[in-house]
């Protein structure tokens, strides 16, 4: 007991003394920055695959456009998140002369790994919507793309909200990965405490119980979202 107290005074000394809050402040910011812009990247490449894929397969430029779908949906799911931020980090964006953060990369690679599973997440809302709201909306005159704009894809974001919540909170987790590319994540701030302390114990376990209550919050949000939503719901 002893011992462990020692160890939380170091931490603690470490954290105060030699400026380890800022590390950690940073590191907070930059696992939210990069998981928020992820998910809303996500959600837009996601909305707008699942569209291409709900679209009848009649003519031949349906029929292209989803197969590119499926095959970037395939790639992100297939690669592992680590795996896809170095390839984008040390040769694509190279290759094409971008220069940008790690934490840019990083932002930019959780969204378009985002967008590949909340395609999937948004094509099953889309089809658990009844479809006599899509043709409620070509009856009155509504083009197919107004129609899902306007009348089904709200409908199908109330229907997948747990699930877009589940995802939000996967990339929270996920960030952890982010240091390869040399963003400063929470992991790298409690790494740094651990090398100047030479302790790990304490310090991961601060990170733990930061990682914990940040998803107890995100499911907290996502409840009282929902609960405001089924109120609507009931007003109209």
């Amino acid at each position: 007991m002893g011992n462990f107290s020692q160890k939380v005074e170091r931490f603690i000394e470490i954290f105060l003394d030699q400026n380890g809050y800022v590390r950690v402040v940073e590191g907070l910011q930059n696992t939210l920055l990069i998981a928020v812009t992820g998910l809303l990247i996500g959600i837009l490449i996601g909305t707008l695959i699942a569209t291409v894929r709900v679209i009848p397969k009649y003519k031949r430029l349906p029929r292209i456009l989803n197969g590119i779908c499926s095959f970037y949906v395939a790639l992100f799911r297939g690669t592992p998140t680590v795996v896809q931020l170095l390839v984008f980090y040390y040769v694509l964006l190279p290759l094409i002369g971008w220069q940008i953060t790690g934490v840019q990369v990083a932002m930019l690679v959780f969204g378009l790994n985002s967008g590949a599973y909340i395609s999937e997440i948004m094509r099953s809302g889309i089809q658990s919507v009844d479809p006599g709201q899509m043709e409620a909306g070509r009856a009155v005159g509504l083009g197919f793309g107004t129609t899902m704009k306007k009348i089904v894809i709200p409908q199908a974001v109330k229907n997948i909200l747990p699930t877009l919540g589940n995802e939000f909170i996967a990339l929270i987790k996920e960030t952890s990965v982010v240091s390869f590319v040399g963003a400063a994540d929470l992991y790298v701030a409690f790494n740094y405490i651990g090398s100047n302390s030479y302790e790990f114990m304490v310090p991961y376990l601060v990170m733990a119980l930061i990682y914990i209550a940040l998803v107890l919050i995100i499911t907290l949000l996502i409840k009282l979202l929902e609960r405001s939503l089924k109120k609507s719901d009931r007003s109209n």
